[in-house]
């Protein structure tokens, strides 16, 4: 997901959207950001997260995909399940679960995909479900399916169940956090996305969404700390640059807003606008004031967007 937010979200098209109010952005005064987390089909040809089929049942997330085409004998299957069992059971990270690059892949994946695709998905985890209901990974797919179809609240409790199956699995929790931003639960969105980060620690989506539902709650000083590990993880990443910069705008701290937004718009030239709203874009020349608002401030994707 190029980002969840844009709308300027990166992510469900996250993971961007701000916070309203006197000193940052108001529903209409959002960062140039396009990214998200999740994002609207655009491509009628994509291609389903994990493989090259679209309409086929994605593989359980913890199995790990064959090496040089060759499939996993029923072997290495049992051992890698026998390793998840125990991580499991320590609550420690599933070794199988994506590493933090595949995982950004597979969004990048998904947000390419028709609605005709979502629908796919959705029918295909419906399936599988019906003869295992407790499958975490196919109760994660249909969830994100619906999540993509815009059943934001429909999808809630299968984010909730493949968390309760399988409750060391990052993606579960990134996605229901960027799910939970979409329905405006920021503080349970937050708190997804900590739990993304207990088991996969350089996740730098995960950490820019959680700042981004701080931004959503005005706790902007936090806010910079989490775009700030982002940056750390990927320093071409735009929306990290762009978000921290407009933090910094809130609590008057505009030498550094000025530098990180003068960065995001070299990174990403439509950061320009956030640049010229926020801190002004030459010397001399007082930024856009936003008027205050009350806290309606939101994901509002562009027409066709999550």
């Amino acid at each position: 997901m190029k980002s969840i937010f844009r709308a300027p979200l990166a992510a469900l098209g996250l993971l961007a959207f701000l916070t309203s109010c006197a000193t940052t952005v108001t529903e209409k005064e959002k960062p140039s950001n396009t990214s998200q987390l999740m994002t609207a089909p655009t491509a009628t040809d994509a291609r389903r997260p994990d493989s090259t089929g679209a309409a086929t049942t994605a593989p359980d997330a913890r199995t790990p995909s064959p090496a040089n085409g060759i499939d996993a004998t029923p072997a290495t299957a049992v051992a890698s399940d026998a390793a998840s069992a125990s991580a499991l059971a320590a609550d420690r990270p599933d070794p199988n679960a994506l590493s933090a690059a595949a995982a950004s892949a597979e969004r990048a994946k998904e947000k390419k995909m028709s609605v005709v695709d979502y629908r796919n998905m959705l029918t295909a985890a419906d399936a599988t479900l019906k003869g295992n209901p407790k499958d975490p990974a196919a109760l994660l797919q249909r969830a994100k399916a619906k999540s993509y179809l815009r059943q934001y609240a429909e999808a809630l409790p299968d984010y909730t169940a493949a968390i309760k199956y399988q409750r060391n699995n990052p993606d579960a929790y990134y996605n229901r956090g960027v799910n939970r931003l979409m329905m405006k639960q920021y503080k349970a969105a937050s708190v997804d996305f900590s739990g993304a980060i207990k088991y996969r620690a350089d996740d730098k989506e995960s950490y820019f969404g959680r700042g981004v539902a701080k931004m959503q709650m005005y706790q902007y000083k936090p806010a910079v700390a989490d775009f700030t590990r982002a940056i750390q993880l990927d320093s071409t990443y735009a929306d990290a640059w762009e978000y921290r910069g407009i933090s910094y705008s809130s609590f008057d701290k505009l030498s550094e807003a000025r530098r990180d937004l003068e960065q995001a718009a070299k990174l990403n030239p439509e950061a320009a606008k956030s640049l010229k709203r926020y801190v002004g874009n030459e010397e001399g020349k007082a930024p856009i004031k936003p008027a205050p608002a009350a806290r309606t401030g939101g994901y509002h994707p562009k027409p066709g967007q999550h």
